[in-house]
């Protein structure tokens, strides 16, 4: 999953833009320092995801719409995992939404 969350970074900070030849599967796996077969799992991931595409013998590539897929993908994962658990330390900490409103608008600034 990290490596699908830095491609969708790269996607999301315009780093890397629809069509555009991302990192082969090799390249990712020795950089990451991780096995071949489990960068290909990220790959395919995203590839299911309709994120990234492969052409067959040349690479892969960002696909068309995949900024926006990875925008979709973040948001779901970002909303179901890291809000409640930020949300439940909101409360246990007895931070009140008020308060994280205005540390909200301070840090948009």
């Amino acid at each position: 999953m990290q490596i699908a969350d830095t491609f969708c970074e790269n996607i999301l900070s315009g780093k890397w833009k629809p069509n555009d030849r991302i990192p082969s599967v090799r390249d990712i796996a020795v950089s990451m320092e991780v096995n071949p077969n489990t960068a290909m799992r990220s790959f395919e991931f995203l590839q299911n995801k309709e994120i990234i595409y492969n052409k067959r013998g040349i690479g892969y590539f960002v696909s068309e719409g995949g900024h926006d897929k990875a925008l979709d993908y973040k948001r779901k994962e970002f909303l179901s995992k890291t809000v409640p658990e930020f949300f439940r330390n909101m409360y246990l900490l007895g931070i009140k939404y008020e308060e994280m409103e205005e540390y909200y608008k301070e840090s948009i600034r």
